[in-house]
């Protein structure tokens, strides 16, 4: 199955937060999305890493993505090296996404920025014809692959974006996609403990940030991104 956007994150919810709605925009357009998350967030304070297994498949249905693979890597604790970027390359090649959307480039959680700076490092590696990959021992050898582009989206700080997304239409499914992490966020039924995430007030700022970020372009709603090179275009007539 090859695919146009490849949304990876560090923890199943990352993508909803940092995308969500920009990802239910290209479905909509008919782009085929697929979504990769590198733990499973077992060191999360609420939950276990099986109740995030199924709210994550929950919020993959509502958002419409084809695909969504866990890569198990160890929550806190993985790493930019060799072995974590083969096991990326190997997801690259197999899905060939002319787009990869990514972890904030410098956030609260260390995981973040590793996972940006990753999964940065493997879409580069990605397209090295003499790395060899294959998924399982009895496959054909992959292809090389390196996406066009690679860009982070905004997570816990607020970043200044490169750039933004008019998603204006989108924000309820964005919405609807996070609340599917029932433990995660804010719930009046809810006995754990609370967390940075798990407030009234942070739930509201999903919302609010993108209706901020749509203020200052002119439109309802926005998602904010940040890139690696220079965003080209062809014509000044391109520009929103």
């Amino acid at each position: 199955m090859k695919l146009d956007i490849l949304a990876i994150g560090a923890h199943p919810d990352d993508v909803e937060l940092g995308c969500g709605a920009t990802l239910a925009k290209e479905i909509s357009n008919g782009k085929k999305v697929g979504i990769i998350d590198l733990t499973r967030g077992e060191l999360g304070t609420r939950g276990t890493a099986e109740t995030r297994k199924i709210e994550s498949e929950e919020a993959r249905k509502i958002l419409g993505a084809s695909v969504r693979i866990n890569m198990k890597f160890a929550d806190g604790f993985f790493t930019n090296d060799k072995y974590h970027q083969i096991e990326l390359i190997k997801m690259i090649r197999k899905y060939k996404p002319e787009i990869v959307l990514c972890n904030a480039i410098d956030d609260r959680h260390i995981d973040h920025g590793k996972g940006s700076k990753l999964v940065s490092d493997a879409c580069f590696l990605s397209g090295l014809l003499k790395i060899d990959t294959k998924i399982d021992d009895d496959d054909a050898w992959q292809e090389p692959w390196r996406p066009k582009y690679v860009y982070h989206y905004i997570q816990w700080k607020n970043l200044e974006p490169d750039f933004v997304v008019d998603v204006s239409g989108f924000i309820d499914k964005k919405i609807e996609a996070v609340l599917a992490y029932k433990t995660q966020f804010f719930n009046t039924k809810s006995n754990e403990p609370e967390t940075p995430i798990s407030s009234k007030n942070f739930k509201d700022s999903v919302e609010y940030r993108a209706r901020d970020l749509g203020r200052l372009i002119g439109v309802e709603y926005a998602e904010g991104f940040n890139v690696e090179r220079y965003v080209a275009v062809d014509s000044l007539y391109d520009l929103k």
